[in-house]
């Protein structure tokens, strides 16, 4: 029987730049392959022939996708096998921590032809320069749509009743973990269910919550204290020894998205636009933060004023899309110089080396009969 696949993002382009989350989803491992080489030259490929190999062993994959390009994957995990392997170049640079007894350099550069590519010096510097321009442009223009969110967020702030959110808090609190206290420490994982991408917003949830009996459409507007509940019900989890995967807003990494305790098969999450969802499975319920603790008829009062807000910002989004499309356009060139010069046989050879290494690392059964 295959492996289950789990979907996520460990970096994202967000308001606050390139965030990385790399670091949360490596720690514990015993052996990690960090992929060097410029674009084009097999990393993607490489990590998705080994993952779907090890997935048809029957053993759970977990794949790190990439937010700049999204055919593209950052990173491959096992974690039965304790072993990853991710891309270690820019923006995600990953600083070893035993290097040689946990990490290794894998570096794809062996592969290419260097007086093919230094012919083509000037024309890969100046398409890595409009590469970083466009990155800029766009994380400039998710910083201003930021800012017009937060103005959007301060209508419902300021018409909010705190301690009908402390109190719906408390009540999921008790109806969540009840006299739960685990005598381990918590362990947490810092990731994305989604990404701003050059095809637009993209998300995993329904790969995420597949296998979680219960789960919970937090249904609301923006500044109804969503991610400050989300926050206060992890911190309650981690004080309860409970095992938690975090998930942070791709477009303002300080805000969450969504929680996940699979010991005790429950899934919240902020169900509203890009990742809309409603409730499709028996158990599935939806709490509305709005309704809870916001001033009835605030949307009618501000109605001409949120919808100049909201027009505002999905169109400062809409530019900063385009700008993560055209700087995929010039990668998709600078690839294109790079796959010129590879030769894919080594690729190949490196990969071979890699999966020998991960081979010898799965349990031996025994083949002992009564």
């Amino acid at each position: 029987m295959a492996g289950k696949i789990k979907n996520y993002f460990a970096g994202g382009n967000t308001a606050r730049g390139f965030y990385s989350l790399y670091d949360s989803n490596l720690e514990g491992l015993n052996r990690i392959f960090i992929l060097k080489g410029g674009p084009g030259t097999g990393k993607s490929s490489l990590m998705r022939a080994i993952g779907t190999e090890w997935a048809e062993k029957g053993y759970d994959i977990e794949y790190l996708h990439c937010s700049s390009d999204n055919d593209s994957i950052d990173g491959v995990l096992i974690p039965k096998l304790k072993v990853g392997i991710v891309d270690g170049t820019a923006p995600h640079v990953i600083e070893p921590k035993a290097p040689g007894a946990i990490e290794e350099y894998v570096n794809l550069g062996e592969a290419w032809d260097s007086k093919a590519l230094a012919n083509q010096k000037e024309n890969i510097l100046q398409i890595s320069r409009e590469v970083s321009k466009s990155f800029e442009a766009a994380y400039s223009s998710f910083g201003e749509a930021l800012e017009i969110h937060d103005r959007w967020e301060k209508i419902y702030f300021d018409h909010m009743d705190f301690s009908e959110a402390d109190r719906l808090t408390n009540k999921l609190i008790v109806e969540f973990y009840g006299n739960i206290y685990l005598n381990k420490q918590s362990d947490m994982r810092h990731r994305f269910l989604g990404a701003a991408t050059p095809k637009g917003a993209v998300d995993f949830v329904p790969n995420l919550t597949e296998d979680v009996p219960k789960r919970y459409f937090v249904k609301g507007r923006a500044g109804t204290g969503k991610s400050t509940m989300l926050k206060k019900l992890a911190a309650e989890a981690v004080t309860r020894g409970l095992d938690i995967e975090i998930y942070h807003c791709g477009f303002d990494p300080h805000s969450l998205d969504m929680l996940i305790i699979r010991e005790i098969g429950l899934a919240i999450f902020d169900s509203t636009s890009p990742h809309e969802y409603f409730p499709s499975r028996e158990g599935d319920e939806i709490i509305d933060t709005y309704e809870e603790v916001v001033t009835p008829g605030t949307d009618e009062i501000f109605a001409d004023q949120i919808n100049e807000i909201s027009q505002q910002y999905k169109a400062k989004m809409k530019v900063a899309i385009s700008y993560l499309a055209q700087a995929k356009k010039h990668r998709d060139k600078l690839e294109a110089i790079y796959i010129d010069a590879m030769d894919f046989s080594v690729v190949d050879q490196l990969k071979d080396s890699i999966r020998t290494e991960i081979s010898s690392m799965e349990p031996v059964t025994s083949t002992w009969e009564d």
